[in-house]
């Protein structure tokens, strides 16, 4: 019997590859004969670069740049098993991880380290680019990334504008003289995981901006700077992009990458899964088993057990979500090809016991799961008798 496990990452606490080790285990402590096929995957998020180069036998190469608020940071991205292609995770340089609470400031905070990782790819020759943009701390529409790329943005007096989002508010003209002229030669694919417009009350600053520290007043005055952000950078490239699906991902990354760069958004675990070949590996399984660190009504839309029950179905195989936490709306996703839901929490418990015991509630969850289908092959057995 074979059992594909294809989970994100927990995040706080396990990779999607422990993940994935912390599922085998489970499945091998009921079912000790069956086949387990372990496929970390990422939505574009965080594990993005693991989940791909370990997919494609690639590297990873670390880079010294600015994080969201300009201190140094080290950030990896990856180079493929093909040796061409790239791939970059925002959140590395720009991520909210990167920033404690107490200084989280999406007024201030900038994408400029994620534009030089972009551009340490191009120093290195390659022109195809995956550019994973969940868990962002910014909210500057990608113009810090533009900046590093050669991008100037200007005031009415021709000053430039300070780093973060606030300034945008300010923003007059956009010169892109300077634009890396190698972008126009380059393949860039944005693995993208929400559908958001850029401003407005699905925007990037009102979904986002609070779990990024802003406070209504800053919300509203973000996404002001985004709408003024917008009229400018159209009437600089010729593109309208601002109510696009995705524009507003990464607290506006998503725009910012359509307006410099030839990109395009896609699904992120859908790139994910086309590179770690996902559909050959479910094609004869009998079960799959995905998760995430919470379920809940985000999931429906385009997440990554999503994404994987998806395939699934393709190919008439369950597929069960195993998670660390079922939230509001939890359900929606079993009208979207997962087949049932079940949390690896036994037990009332505190977030810090849940992510400090993480690998163990995974490998007991994945047991309790396992036994409840051993009970169905049983009863299937009875039943045919």
């Amino acid at each position: 019997m074979r059992i594909v496990v294809a989970p994100d990452s927990f995040k706080g606490s396990l990779s999607a590859v422990a993940v994935a080790k912390a599922m085998e285990a489970g499945i091998l402590a009921v079912f000790p004969a069956a086949e387990v096929k372990k496929v970390p995957i990422a939505d574009g998020g965080e594990g993005t670069v693991e989940a791909l180069v370990l997919a494609t036998g690639g590297c990873v190469i670390p880079e010294q740049v600015a994080g969201p608020l300009g201190d140094t940071v080290e950030a990896c991205w990856g180079l493929l098993g093909d040796g061409e292609t790239a791939v970059i995770e925002m959140a590395a340089a720009s991520g909210l991880t990167l920033v404690p609470k107490e200084r989280r400031n999406p007024r201030a905070t900038s994408t400029y380290g994620t534009g030089q990782l972009i551009r340490a790819a191009l120093d290195r020759g390659i022109r195809k680019l995956i550019i994973g943009i969940g868990g962002s701390a910014t909210n500057d529409g990608g113009a810090g990334m533009a900046r590093a790329l050669g991008v100037r943005f200007l005031d009415a007096g021709g000053g430039e504008l300070a780093d973060g989002g606030a300034t945008l508010a300010k923003l007059a003209r956009i010169d892109l003289t300077g634009l890396d002229p190698r972008l126009a030669a380059t393949q860039i694919m944005v693995a993208c995981d929400v559908d958001n417009p850029l401003c407005g009350p699905r925007g990037a600053s009102a979904v986002y901006g609070p779990q990024k520290g802003a406070t209504p007043e800053m919300v509203a005055e973000l996404d002001a700077a985004l709408a003024v952000y917008a009229a400018v950078a159209k009437a600089a490239t010729g593109k309208d992009v601002a109510a696009l699906p995705g524009a507003g991902a990464a607290g506006g990354l998503g725009a910012g990458l359509m307006y410099f760069t030839a990109a395009a958004l896609r699904p992120g675990v859908e790139i994910v899964l086309e590179a770690t070949g996902f559909a050959a590996l479910v094609r004869d399984a009998a079960l799959v088993i995905t998760g995430e660190g919470n379920t809940d009504f985000q999931t429906a839309h385009g997440k990554a057990p999503v994404g994987v029950a998806k395939v699934a179905k393709q190919f008439g195989v369950p597929a069960v979500c195993l998670s660390g936490g079922l939230g509001k709306g939890c359900d929606a996703v079993l009208e979207q090809g997962v087949d049932a839901l079940m949390s690896v929490v036994p037990q009332p418990m505190t977030l810090e016991d849940c992510m400090c015991s993480a690998a163990e509630l995974i490998s007991a969850g994945t047991a309790r799961l396992c036994r409840v289908l051993k009970v169905g092959i049983l009863l299937g057995r009875r039943t045919k008798g």
